[in-house]
């Protein structure tokens, strides 16, 4: 018989293709397993590529993204990650341990030759109930502003502790809890700008209201304007230059070259004097500023700033208010940035530009100190998930207890439903109900406790009627969630639950895997 694919394409049947998503799944799994939980540990990852750049992170979306993968299943276990990081931007890792739990409870089932088809099927109704079981125990306390404060420190305070900022998670619960509610309700943190600068240790870092450009002001400048009206532009300020590309000019004199020279300072003199036409106090540019214009925005009082970079630029025009110009011939229809204030200060050793009471008042800027850039990195990492988790809290502002109650809570409720399922579905229901202790069981894996003692305790302690018992890792016993603070956001255990079963879903219904033959180069002799 003619083969239908290419010579080198690889076609797996049956097992052998099930077991290789199987086994990739896990693999995955397995890889950012030891991340979970507060005792968690960091993984280093180092490219290849030029400059050899080192990652220190324990963030699994992080780790996932850098890895180059071949295996199908492990890419659909990434993309999850991915998706789950954008959405809610906590519990990457969780997404993944879980899913590929799924995968090891559903591999025994089909080796007990229960059809793919029926497990899904089983897992669908486990995901429903797991979830239903948990909008029942949900706390909400938006109507008591106090509470629903406390209630974001305690979310914050967890979602910090199984990152590097856990010993200070205190002080940067605070920070970000005060950055997400100047935003008022908005998820959009474009508005909070987090600021690196290596110095000092992380206690040294803090929340300053308004703006800060990470730039100097020019020589013979003022230092300090009140009342700003700034004009945000991206426009050559250099001399404007013959721009075509090897253009000549042929003079037969050296007065001819001085003409040109004349000619070309009187262009940007005119298009100085129609940028100080719009009114304003201060000039921020994207582009670099020659000596020039540079005196004569210093001769007119007006602050010019050059080559600021482009993030800085557009977040500078969105917190301000103005537009990013680029023509200045109608100066009516161009928007101007307006602040109360712009000042020098000082940061560690570098000179900053900072504006402050800007048009756009939920704006805030976050500093953050630290001993070196990679700290400074994986910190920002952590504090920009909370500062999701926290935005999204505000939005959805049901919240549930952490530290393994919750998957206890859905586990027990499964277990439950499994035993009123009739037929081979509720094997799968069961396995559900194992894969959801196996989060709690990794989280005192790696705290080095004795997991199965620990689970076999809080799941008769779940027995009880609304046990608020979970795992306390600090004191590695059983602890009550609800004294000691540890809370989690209900959107974000509900993505958890909702993507890793899809994503187990998925990758059980297949049977084939065709890989296609590579691409071969023609002889072009």
């Amino acid at each position: 018989m003619e083969r239908v694919l290419k010579d080198d394409a690889i076609q797996e049947k049956g097992e052998r293709a099930r077991m290789a998503s199987f086994v990739g799944a896990m693999a995955i799994a397995d890889l950012v397993k030891t991340t979970l939980g507060p005792k968690g540990m960091d993984k280093i990852l180092q490219s290849t590529g030029r400059g050899r750049s080192v990652t220190v992170t324990n963030d699994g979306a992080t780790i996932l993204k850098s890895l180059h993968i071949d295996n199908p299943a492990a890419k659909v276990l990434v993309d999850i990650s991915k998706v789950q990081d954008d959405e809610v931007g906590d519990g990457t890792t969780s997404v993944v341990v879980l899913a590929g739990e799924l995968l090891r409870e559903a591999e025994k089932l089909v080796n007990m030759k229960i059809h793919p088809m029926t497990i899904i099927a089983g897992y669908r109704l486990a995901a429903e109930c797991a979830r239903n079981a948990l909008l029942q125990r949900t706390m909400d306390n938006k109507d008591n502003t106090d509470k629903f404060r406390s209630d974001l420190m305690n979310i914050a305070m967890t979602t910090l502790s199984s990152k590097i900022l856990s010993q200070d998670k205190e002080y940067f619960a605070e920070l970000a809890v005060d950055a997400v509610l100047r935003l008022k309700g908005s998820t959009n943190l474009e508005s909070i700008q987090i600021l690196k600068k290596p110095g000092g240790s992380l206690k040294d870092s803090f929340l300053d209201e308004g703006f800060i450009l990470d730039k100097k002001i020019g020589l013979g400048q003022p230092k300090r304007i009140e009342n700003a009206n700034i004009l945000v532009a991206n426009t050559a300020m250099d001399t404007d230059k013959v721009k075509i590309y090897g253009a000549r000019v042929r003079v037969d004199s050296m007065a001819k070259v001085a003409d040109i020279e004349a000619a070309e300072k009187q262009k940007m003199r005119e298009k100085v004097e129609k940028i100080i036409g719009h009114g304003i106090n201060c000039f921020v540019n994207r582009q670099l500023i020659y000596n020039f214009p540079e005196e004569l925005f210093a001769d007119a009082g007006i602050l010019a700033v050059e080559h600021a970079d482009f993030e800085g630029i557009e977040r500078l025009a969105l917190v301000t208010g103005g537009d990013i110009a680029s023509t200045f011939d109608n100066p009516e229809s161009v928007k101007l940035g307006h602040c109360k204030l712009i000042e020098e200060i000082m940061i560690g050793e570098d000179r900053l530009i900072h504006f402050s009471g800007v048009a756009m008042g939920q704006a805030c800027t976050i500093v953050l100190r630290g001993a070196s850039e990679h700290v400074l990195d994986e910190a920002e990492r952590s504090l920009h998930d909370a500062l999701c988790v926290l935005s999204q809290t505000v939005t959805d502002t049901r919240v549930i207890y952490g530290g393994g109650w919750p998957e206890m809570v859905m586990s027990k409720e499964v277990d439950e439903l499994a035993r009123k399922t009739p037929g081979k579905k509720s094997h799968a229901i069961d396995a559900f109900s194992r894969a959801l202790q196996a989060i709690p069981t990794i989280i005192a894996d790696n705290a080095g406790l004795d997991s199965a003692e620990l689970i076999s305790q809080l799941r008769a302690e779940h027995h009880k009627e609304n046990s608020t018992a979970g795992i306390d890792v600090i004191s590695g016993g059983l602890g009550d969630m609800q004294k000691r603070g540890i809370c989690e956001a209900f959107k974000v255990k509900q993505a958890i639950v909702l993507s890793a079963t899809e994503a187990a879903e998925m990758i059980l219904r297949v049977d084939e895997i065709i890989t296609c033959a590579p691409r071969r180069r023609e002889d072009r002799m």
